[in-house]
């Protein structure tokens, strides 16, 4: 692997510093995402915008349903390949996750547009909201993404990983400040938003090629998949386990919107959208803390470094819940203050949500550490369970309040998943670094 990989140093100063190099960019992206969304909210109205996050909602959470998150198992398993001989072993296995994330994408795709024609309707969707929902959903077919995820973590260029999204978003931005300005409706903003996203998986997909190329991995597309699940022993089901884990996550963290506009409303969907993207800044942190922590826990777990992992992890932990408290105490004293000026008095209402928001992504950034070592150390079934155990709190928690308390009634069910699935994962990863390592071994 090249030079540019993140050492495993153990300190929590480098941790600090390589997520800092990221989170310059990731959060770039991220503000420029969520100043698309006021513009949006803006120009939509609470209706309108609901319509829009409901649709952009919907075909998050089918392609995380259906989709084959292949990063995971590349990179568990491409860790360990570092030499020149191994070059053809990472060939079979980049392949074999792109054509995980081929198929997917295509029955996704397939899926979701069964859905909005035969359940539209019963899901409370108005025929506008169908046709939009067929409208976007042409960009489920482009999310190849994760192959690409794992190319640019294997090979350390996560600088790539979090600037390449921003010029993306910057066209985003522009388009709809213009949509704005030209006083454009529903489906002006949903083909914006539609053909930034199209753009932005194919531009991934063209420099994930880029980076292969430039470290010397050359014919990915034509090296053979016969035997190659022999060659990586456990490929398969640590595949369907992980898979299934994001699964279950994704059915909260994408099912959520949808069933508060199923139970409360498209406005009131508009409220929580709004306040989760504002609230969930504060979570990119822990998504890139875990893409610098999954591959080097991976190596040193393989190289037997116990040590190491246990003391990263749990730095990384503590670094994780006091960026989550700062978030919970901004929001606190000026939350509706950004609200107001970034959406417009008319989504001020959520001010609440993004509080209660931000303590259930504090809560849920506490267990990364641990969920990337036990994906590392082969105990994905743990993460399973614990992922399982916080949804199904969740989905009870939130069918139980939203129809009393509205929107609100996600927020305090996502605090549930958080404290469940963080202190299964925690309690698990402390019982396994005490075990034996039997890769290394």
């Amino acid at each position: 692997m090249p030079s540019q990989q993140v050492a495993m140093t153990g300190t929590l100063r480098a941790l600090i510093g390589t997520v800092g190099h990221m989170l310059s960019g990731n959060a770039a992206s991220a503000l420029v995402g969520l100043a698309a969304t006021a513009l949006s909210a803006r120009a939509l109205g609470p209706v309108d915008y609901g319509v829009l996050a409901l649709t952009l909602g919907y075909t998050r959470a089918v392609e995380r349903l259906v989709t084959f998150q292949s990063w995971q198992p590349l990179i568990k398993y491409g860790a360990a390949l570092t030499g020149i001989g191994d070059k053809t072993d990472l060939r079979a296995l980049l392949k074999f996750g792109l054509v995980l994330d081929l198929a997917g994408a295509g029955l996704a795709w397939l899926v979701a547009i069964a859905i909005a024609l035969v359940a539209g309707q019963q899901l409370g969707w108005s025929d506008q909201t169908r046709q939009v929902v067929l409208i976007y959903c042409c960009v489920l077919p482009f999310n190849l993404n994760g192959m690409t995820t794992a190319v640019l973590r294997l090979f350390g260029r996560f600088r790539l990983a979090a600037y390449g999204p921003v010029g993306g978003g910057l066209v985003r931005l522009a388009l709809c400040a213009v949509a704005l300005e030209a006083g454009a409706g529903l489906v002006t903003f949903t083909a914006i938003w539609m053909a930034t996203q199209i753009a932005g998986a194919l531009f991934s997909l063209l420099l994930a090629f880029r980076v292969l190329r430039d470290n010397g991995v050359h014919g990915v597309l034509a090296a053979p998949l016969a035997g190659v699940t022999r060659r990586f022993e456990g490929l398969w089901s640590f595949a369907w386990s992980s898979n299934l884990s994001l699964t279950l996550r994704s059915s909260a963290n994408q099912f959520d919107i949808l069933i508060v506009g199923a139970l409360a409303g498209p406005a009131a969907a508009g409220l929580y959208n709004i306040a989760k993207r504002v609230g969930r800044l504060a979570e990119q942190v822990a998504t890139q803390v875990q893409a610098v922590l999954y591959p080097d826990i991976a190596r040193a777990w393989s190289a037997g470094r116990v040590a190491d992992v246990r003391r990263t992890v749990w730095q990384a932990e503590w670094l994780l819940f006091g960026t989550g408290a700062l978030g919970v105490l901004f929001f606190l004293v000026g939350g509706e203050t950004l609200l107001r000026r970034l959406a417009g008095d008319a989504f001020a209402g959520a001010a609440p949500l993004v509080i209660v928001q931000m303590v259930a992504v504090t809560l849920a950034m506490t267990g990364t550490g641990a969920r990337s070592a036990l994906l590392a150390m082969g105990r994905q079934r743990q993460v399973l369970l614990a992922t399982l155990a916080g949804t199904l709190g969740f989905h009870l928690t939130a069918l139980l309040l939203i129809p009393r308390i509205g929107a609100m009634g996600a927020n305090i069910a996502h605090i549930v998943l958080a404290v469940i699935a963080s202190a299964w994962m925690i309690t698990s990863f402390r019982s396994a670094s005490r075990l034996p390592n039997p890769e290394a071994a």
